[in-house]
């Protein structure tokens, strides 16, 4: 509610609070080893001309671990507001 109220008294927010939930667990320790897996299948993928290989493993490994990350991040939010 008080979110709704602040965007239309002030208009958008300039950060997206669910963004910077995903970018803070995008930077935890179990996130940062499947994001460099990510990275290193996507320069390898685009360095070829030709392959069947693609990245959706890495990428769902990648996102599996920063939602685990908001996860924990929401429980921690709500506890702290009971």
């Amino acid at each position: 509610m008080v979110f709704e109220e602040k965007m239309i008294l002030n208009g958008e927010p300039e950060d997206d609070p669910l963004d910077t939930v995903r970018d803070k667990c995008a930077q935890a320790e179990h996130c940062i080893h499947t994001r460099a897996k990510l990275e290193d299948c996507e320069s390898r993928v685009g360095s070829k001309s030709e392959t069947a290989e693609d990245c959706t493993e890495e990428l769902f490994d990648f996102l599996h671990a920063r939602d685990h990350c908001k996860k924990v991040f929401n429980k921690i939010i709500s506890f702290i507001q009971i």
